[in-house]
């Protein structure tokens, strides 16, 4: 595993690598420096997303989970920059319920480049964020993608 950690305006990230593909996003700084292509190239991307541009993620990925929690964040992969889901319309395509959803959100091994903070909860709630600082993060990543809590991706 390759790692490479960068500064942000959310705190220290380590992004990690297995075989080509990102495997994890973290808060915090790594003392296993190992710099490649793959890793630079995600984060030139993160740099670009924290100038408040609306960069394409197209880094090959490989988050570890179950089916279920795959399919939930194959969904948040198609939720454009500052839009949001709710847990529910996710819980409505999948035919399950908006817990197991918001389970799967939390779990998810690469936020923000898999747009975990573009799912809210009911009528747009700002719910919980398992990174950084948790819902004060979750917040100042939509700020910075201007969506305000008010649009929604159409299905």
């Amino acid at each position: 595993m390759s790692q490479l950690s960068v500064h942000s305006p959310v705190g220290d990230l380590t992004i990690s690598e297995e075989e080509g593909k990102i495997v994890s996003l973290d808060w915090g700084w790594s003392p296993f420096q190992e710099e490649n292509e793959l890793l630079l190239h995600a984060k030139k991307l993160l740099d670009q997303y924290f100038d408040g541009d609306n960069p394409q993620f197209d880094l090959p990925l490989n988050p570890h989970g179950t089916k279920f929690q795959k399919d939930v964040w194959n969904i948040m992969l198609e939720i454009p920059y500052g839009n949001i889901l709710t847990y529910g319309e996710i819980s409505d395509r999948l035919n399950s319920h908006a817990r197991a959803v918001g389970l799967a959100c939390g779990l998810n091994p690469i936020p923000i480049i898999i747009p975990c903070h573009r799912v809210m909860g009911k009528d747009g709630k700002l719910t919980g964020f398992s990174g950084g600082e948790g819902v004060k993060t979750k917040q100042f990543l939509l700020d910075l993608e201007e969506a305000g809590g008010n649009l929604r991706f159409p299905f």
